[in-house]
């Protein structure tokens, strides 16, 4: 069986349970914050973020070309937020049904035992464009296109961030779980974790 199909089935249930369009699924949430902020194109920008959020957060602002502005937030971060002014989203710590905000890139997480939807490791972005479809199935995948490298014209740059088809696997089989008997969709209330004060350390700034 073809592995991308394993993956592409995975992310049209990720789609359908969470009310999205379109769904791009990659090894990790960090590179879904990565992707979303190079395809805004954020070189140069300010990007305001939570004083308490995970350090992956200001590393891909700052891998990204932005600048890191934090604003004061409590030491428990819950659900999602915005990175100001972008359309991204840190969803990181919700999933939950028809979540997905029209015009917006939200970023999941399922990596680790405290995210709702586990796959060992990986995310996904949440998307209604097209063309920003298309251009993160291109970045995630060495700037292929899903087609045996022998026949691809080699284009475009991107970066190895595709998740295997392994780890889509798992979450098919848990995303199971998110439907009641019926069929309907459950609602899932938002994770709430510690994170450091981010804004202490010089490094982010």
């Amino acid at each position: 069986m073809n592995p991308h199909l394993i993956t592409q089935e995975f992310e049209k249930e990720i789609a359908d349970y969470t009310g999205s369009p379109y769904c791009v699924c990659v090894d990790n949430e960090s590179n879904a914050l990565f992707m979303a902020l190079k395809y805004e194109k954020i070189e140069g920008q300010e990007i305001i973020i939570p004083s308490h959020t995970y350090p992956s957060v200001p590393c891909e602002i700052i891998q990204a070309g932005g600048k890191v502005k934090f604003k004061p937030s409590e030491a428990y971060l819950t659900g999602e937020y915005r990175l100001k002014p972008t359309r991204v989203w840190d969803s990181a710590l919700r999933f939950t049904a028809n979540m997905y905000r029209p015009g917006m890139l939200q970023c999941l997480s399922f990596t680790g035992q405290r995210k709702h939807l586990k796959t060992v490791k990986g995310g996904a972005i949440l998307t209604d464009s097209i063309d920003a479809y298309n251009w993160f199935k291109r970045f995630r995948f060495s700037g292929r296109r899903e087609v045996p490298y022998m026949d691809d014209n080699f284009d475009f740059i991107g970066k190895n961030y595709y998740m295997p088809h392994v780890l889509a696997s798992i979450g098919l089989m848990n995303i199971k779980s998110f439907y009641n008997i019926d069929g309907s969709k459950k609602q899932v209330p938002d994770i709430s974790l510690p994170y450091p004060d981010l804004s202490k350390y010089k490094i982010y700034t």
